[in-house]
């Protein structure tokens, strides 16, 4: 192959975790350039934070990595990675669960566009149990996030939560 190897991470990042950012800067050093696409609406889920704000949110992030970029993904994986020019999808597992789902993506993201390749990053032991699921569930409840999740994530719940209880 010639040229950089891109590589995107799509995810709905509602919020972005310590284990999203432990595959992602893994990544890093596999990958010449990594984009981590923040998906927009979904039919399947309705997320707590608006597309912009977990989009700011992975920038904030990731801002001091110079081959990350923090793209929008509103198009199937597959156009969207062929539009940036991406070779491979990468992908977190945490547990066999998610591996059943994430393997029947990879069929028929494979089905759609044979050129692009889809690579499975084990969590790490200290990430494994971690969603975002959960820390919302957490944050939801008054709970302190602050061991999963970045700082500034932690007080953007916090703002977020509080704007809907007054709200």
């Amino acid at each position: 192959m010639s040229g950089p190897r891109t590589a995107i991470c799509p995810g709905t990042y509602d919020p972005i975790t310590y284990g999203h950012i432990d595959i992602i800067n893994r990544a890093t050093a596999l990958f010449d350039e990594v984009i981590v696409s923040v998906t927009g609406p979904s039919l399947k889920k309705q997320p707590l934070f608006e597309e912009r704000e977990r989009k700011a949110l992975v920038e904030e992030t990731f801002g001091h990595l110079v081959n990350v970029r923090v793209e929008s993904l509103n198009s199937l994986v597959t156009e969207h990675a062929r539009d940036l020019g991406a070779v491979v999808i990468v992908k977190g597992l945490r547990a066999i669960s998610d591996f059943d789902y994430e393997f029947q993506m990879a069929q028929i993201n494979k089905h759609l566009a044979a050129e692009i390749e889809t690579v499975y990053l084990p969590a790490s032991p200290q990430f494994s149990f971690i969603s975002s699921s959960g820390v919302r569930e957490i944050a939801a409840w008054g709970g302190n996030v602050e061991d999963w999740v970045p700082p500034h994530v932690a007080e953007a719940l916090r703002a977020k939560l509080d704007r809907r209880l007054a709200g």
